[in-house]
């Protein structure tokens, strides 16, 4: 077997080198002309596959992102709140799959104000793929878009919530048994079995126009003492 066959792809490479100089030089510190050299690849090269140095840190939500879209997009007899669940494993699936690389880039973002905002953009590309299939699922009902929002966030509220527990342990216990439990909250107070019987309590919450909904859930789950 050559060299050739035996040396990783080149986006796999640029990720594998970039996160060689992160770890050891800091984020900061590592050029994208580091990077390349590290790899043995031209400048070209880098920017064939990442616009940006963030990216690199995030090679693998494209793809995801992707297969989400085609997932929601596939004729299904799911309840709606369940198909986005389980679009939402699927982001899970890209962790877990790979447990070293997602710690070591938790800790990097951590550590990164820059990356955490750019984390937080890829977040909500997620969160609006859920939301779109959300909104024509519910198009016959009068609150279908506000219901679709809120759920939406409430679905990479649960999903995330599980997931860092998992990535601040270093990838140690069963990231999908927490997972689904965060999400089977959301499906049993969102999904159809969880549509308000007469003899629950209505909760309002009042809140600016601009909060984020991810606060908005929050509060919910507060008003009715489900936060623990």
């Amino acid at each position: 077997m050559t060299e050739e066959t035996t040396r990783p792809p080149m986006r796999e490479a640029l990720v594998a080198a970039a996160f060689d100089l992160f770890l050891s030089s800091g984020f900061e510190a590592t050029t994208i002309d580091d990077i390349v050299t590290r790899a043995g690849v031209g400048r070209r090269s880098f920017f064939r596959y990442f616009p940006s140095k963030e990216d690199v840190v995030f090679p693998d939500h494209d793809r995801c992102l992707a297969e989400m879209i085609a997932f929601l997009d596939a004729e299904s007899d799911d309840e709606p709140v369940a198909r986005v669940c389980g679009a939402a494993r699927l982001v899970l699936r890209m962790y877990t799959d790979n447990p070293t690389f997602s710690v070591q880039r938790y800790r990097l973002t951590k550590s990164v104000p820059g990356l955490r905002n750019h984390e937080l953009s890829v977040v909500w590309r997620y969160e609006r793929a859920m939301a779109n299939y959300l909104r024509g699922r519910f198009a016959n009902r009068g609150d279908g878009s506000l219901r679709a929002d809120v759920i939406a966030a409430a679905v990479v509220a649960a999903h995330n919530n599980a997931l860092r527990s998992w990535l601040r342990s270093g990838g140690e216990g069963d990231a999908s048994a927490d997972v689904n439990h965060a999400l089977e909250f959301v499906r049993g107070t969102w999904g159809a079995e969880g549509e308000g019987s007469e003899d629950e309590d209505t909760v309002v919450v009042i809140t600016k126009r601009s909060t984020p909904l991810w606060r908005v859930v929050r509060e919910i789950q507060t008003a009715t003492g489900q936060d623990h």
